[in-house]
């Protein structure tokens, strides 16, 4: 969200950045974006409770009670923002959880262009769920996670039933998941346009069957990509472009010195994303296979990935100190800045879409072990697909973690085949953000856009990046 906002105050256009108290003071506390953002003029912070007790956890075991919870506080400041005449709004970009602010938007009066995170390919999944409902292929009958899921057009021979989003297990008449997934593309039609972080020679055939749905689609991405390149052809110092992080959690950079040491290629860097929570016994059976793979990892622990709230220092530390001959574990790091690292031979990832497409850019082949949402697809994809690495899904137990991380780094064929099409894919990615390529082409569409709604006669523009949903943030 806050790589939007830059990009759209570079474009010259008003920004109030909507974002939770709780996770506004996190981001101050972690970077520099208040000194950052003061160099656009017209650019604002605006916050609002949660609407939770100050004790509450906020993990994604507890995601349903957040977005729940933000609703109830976001609603009426909404309609509030909207009815300012001294700063009329004449657009909002929700996140594509807060369906509400579609409904509100056309209320009102303001155009809503939502953005929706999750990868396009999960996107399209869930404009087809209440086909497959019709259909009676969900909910699932029998216990087969591996039979082929069909009535998905372009996906045909491509999914399982294990390769949906985790809701889908579920009933969809009582399960909150489900029933937000089922609100949120009911709202696509009615929204102006969409956004999505992708680009249109690696999603194509989704955007297209989404633009049957939401014509104005805005395929913008790699976001992060098009930011850096569009403020280094303003000449940005080199320092500011270093220090462009948005993390909720603060960066170890010793981890840069690390992988100077180490052999080209050598090292496979994990880690589950800023949300996945796991158990100790997870934990351990990774710290197995990857110790007894001798190959060389880069791992992320972040100080609350243990389920139901858990910080255990002592335990991350002996995890630390055990693995130091071949290992190097952190409590969170550049990610952006270690896939670049040549050091870095491959990415075990929970294949959340941030961390797909970063990986993409930098041409890092993947292990992917998905958990939720979309990741489930994207792994899926990532190998069937894309080709460019491998899915671990419902699978941890050490001697498949070591003879895969064996496989992925250490073997010949199948790995110069992913690298290849890693590499290709990134070609594709930096060409889409250039002048000319599809990405910077649907970004101007969409800049101008933003740019000819009004609201009022004296054509006053204001717009609102709200991220008060807590996965966005």
């Amino acid at each position: 969200m806050l790589q939007l906002a830059e990009l759209l105050c570079l474009a010259g256009l008003k920004i109030t950045f909507l974002n939770t108290i709780h996770n506004q003071e996190r981001l101050l506390r972690c970077t520099n974006v208040q000194t950052r953002f003061e160099k656009y003029h017209g650019f604002r912070f605006v916050t609002i409770p949660d609407g939770l007790p100050e004790e509450h956890p906020r993990s994604v075991e507890q995601f349903g009670d957040i977005i729940r919870s933000v609703q109830r506080v976001a609603e009426p400041f909404i309609r509030v923002m909207f009815s300012l005449e001294e700063t009329p709004v004449t657009c909002v970009i929700p996140d594509a959880w807060c369906y509400y602010v579609v409904d509100i938007g056309n209320e009102m009066g303001v155009q809503v262009i939502p953005f929706d995170t999750i990868s396009p390919s999960c996107l399209w999944v869930y404009l087809c769920l209440p086909k497959l409902i019709e259909v009676g292929e969900l909910p699932f009958k029998g216990d087969d996670l591996d039979a082929l899921v069909t009535h998905i057009p372009t996906m045909e021979g491509l999914l399982r039933r294990r390769d949906l989003p985790h809701f889908c297990l579920r009933d969809h008449k009582t399960d909150p998941s489900f029933q937000a997934a089922l609100k949120e593309i009911e709202r696509i039609p009615q929204a102006h346009g969409l956004i999505l972080n992708t680009f249109e020679d690696l999603d194509g055939p989704f955007l297209s069957c989404i633009r049957s749905y939401s014509a104005k689609t805005y395929a913008i991405g790699p976001i992060h990509l098009h930011l850096k390149t569009r403020l280094a052809a303003k000449q940005t110092t080199s320092v500011m472009l270093s220090s462009n992080s948005n993390s909720l959690w603060e960066e170890d950079q010793s981890s840069i010195k690390w992988l100077d040491a180490q052999p080209m290629g050598s090292v496979i860097y994990v880690s589950f994303g800023s949300l996945v929570v796991v158990s100790r016994e997870e934990i351990l059976e990774f710290w197995h296979g990857l110790l007894k793979s001798n190959v060389k990892f880069l791992w992320v622990l972040r100080p609350n990935i243990l389920k139901e709230g858990e910080r255990d220092d002592k335990f991350m530390k002996e995890l630390a100190e055990g693995c130091k001959e071949n290992g190097y574990i952190v409590s969170w790091a550049p990610q952006r800045k270690i896939l670049a690292h040549p050091a870095i031979g491959g990415f075990l990832t929970h294949s959340g879409w941030n961390s797909t497409l970063e990986s993409i850019v930098e041409g890092k082949p993947m292990i992917c072990w998905s958990h939720s949402v979309d990741q489930r697809v994207n792994s899926r994809l990532v190998n069937k697909l894309w080709k460019i690495g491998l899915d671990m899904k419902d699978c941890c137990d050490r001697f498949t973690i070591e003879r895969m991380i064996k496989d992925f780094m250490l073997m010949g064929a199948e790995r110069d085949e992913f690298k290849k099409s890693a590499d290709n894919l990134s070609k594709l990615a930096k060409l889409s953000v250039e002048e000319g390529g599809s990405s910077n082409n649907n970004l101007e569409s969409l800049i101008k856009d933003i740019k000819g709604f009004t609201r009022t006669k004296d054509n006053v523009k204001h717009n609102i990046i709200d991220a008060t949903n807590y996965e966005i943030c």
